[in-house]
């Protein structure tokens, strides 16, 4: 039985964009251990990370280099109401996704209750991949999966899609 290739990095995804790169998110809380430390500074004092800090990594540079070359990158996040403290510091350190040319919307949860949603996170490439983002119970990242199958990505976009048109703009969603 041939091995499937490994999922590709968000690096690789994003280099191989020619159009958009399409990000969903459905979850409340996310744990992500290299988000714990900036995530308790948000929790004592209200503190997001500064754009050139560690925190970012290469991910604010990859999305300008990404945006220069003509690709749309866009991010929805479906939450519920009254947020999170997580969604709250997502909420706060968004801007810094803004700059480096990401689009980013939010969708309260009670307004997506009849959308076909899929049962992950997703990144979408060009219609063409779709890398699953896999989390434990608790929010714990775990190993991505991708699939090149048209139904998933034909679920994936059409879902995007209502999603981005039902949502409101970062700038001016209010927690």
């Amino acid at each position: 039985m041939p091995q499937r290739p490994p999922t590709p990095s968000f690096e690789d995804l994003l280099d191989s964009a020619r159009t958009h790169a399409l990000h969903l998110e459905l979850r409340d809380v996310y744990a992500v251990g290299e988000e714990r430390e900036v995530y308790e500074a948000f929790l004592r004092d209200g503190s997001v990370p500064a754009d050139d800090s560690k925190f970012w990594g290469g991910w604010l540079p990859l999305v300008e280099r990404t945006v220069a070359r003509g690709v749309t990158v866009r991010r929805a996040r479906i939450v519920s109401e009254p947020v999170t403290d997580y969604i709250r510091f997502e909420h706060a350190s968004t801007d810094a996704n803004c700059r480096a040319g990401e689009e980013v919307r939010w969708l309260p949860r009670r307004r997506a209750s009849a959308l076909a949603l899929p049962g992950n996170d997703f990144w979408l490439i060009d219609d063409k991949v779709v890398r699953w983002n896999l989390f434990s119970g608790d929010g714990e990242a775990l190993e991505p999966d991708h699939t090149d199958d048209p139904q998933a990505i034909k679920l994936c976009a059409g879902a995007f899609r209502v999603v981005w048109e039902l949502a409101t703009d970062h700038a001016d969603y209010r927690i």
